[in-house]
């Protein structure tokens, strides 16, 4: 099954969730399908995992990347909102935003409310069981009505990013299926598709799975696994 989503998506979900790897290589896959894919960074919350940091990546395949003006790029509150506005008063086939984590973190998008609000817009809440608030359908409820309220958007689908990063089994990824599909049943939210890492994709069985699956080659590194020019593991940076 093909992921073919198009329009103007949001990708939010709780701290942690993978979110912004999410966004990332959705851009990258549909960018690869052939469509226009513009992406930009909303993320105000999370100091490491944020799209800036593919942005060299996502610019060398031809995916416009709306950041902070260079003076803002490392602050903890981008200025983004005109470059946004117009953004999404001229969307590409595929428009990504990919929005902070938690319910703070999509406050920025209220602010864009004014915009948003003459646009169709698909909002996909990310989860990933393995953390904290989202281990069963009730706390991932919850994650998604606090988002909507600070959001002033309802979510629109859901997105299964079940991952122990390193330590990721197939098992994994079938238990976040599971859980994902009943808080479909739950919410009358559509799976839009699930991730996997290219590495454990060939040991899943395709058939138990009623909905897209993403590869996913990781983008995001914390500073404590980054590597220097010279391959060098940088510690604490």
């Amino acid at each position: 099954m093909n992921i073919d989503i198009k329009g103007i998506v949001i990708i939010c979900g709780n701290y942690g969730s993978g979110k912004t790897e999410t966004a990332v290589n959705l851009a990258i896959k549909r960018k690869r399908d052939g469509i226009d894919v513009k992406i930009a960074d909303l993320d105000l919350v999370n100091p490491y995992f944020r799209t800036r940091e593919a942005r060299v990546l996502l610019e060398s395949l031809g995916v416009k990347v709306i950041l902070p003006d260079r003076q803002y790029m490392h602050a903890d509150l981008p200025i983004l909102a005109p470059a946004v506005a117009g953004m999404i008063q001229q969307p590409s086939e595929l428009t990504i935003l990919d929005a902070g984590g938690d319910d703070v973190g999509v406050t920025v998008l209220a602010a864009l409310e004014n915009h948003l609000s003459k646009k169709k817009v698909h909002m996909l809440q990310v989860v990933n069981p393995f953390r904290p608030f989202t281990e069963d359908v009730k706390g991932c409820i919850r994650i998604k009505e606090e988002i909507e309220a600070s959001s002033k958007i309802k979510i629109t689908g859901l997105v299964g990013n079940a991952n122990l990063i390193d330590e990721t089994l197939p098992e994994h990824i079938y238990k976040g299926y599971d859980l994902l599909k009943d808080l479909s049943l739950a919410t009358g939210l559509r799976i839009e598709f699930i991730t996997a890492c290219s590495n454990i994709i060939p040991q899943l069985d395709p058939g138990y799975f009623s909905c897209p699956v993403l590869e996913i080659e990781r983008k995001m590194n914390p500073p404590w696994k980054r590597l220097s020019s010279k391959g060098v593991l940088i510690h604490g940076v």
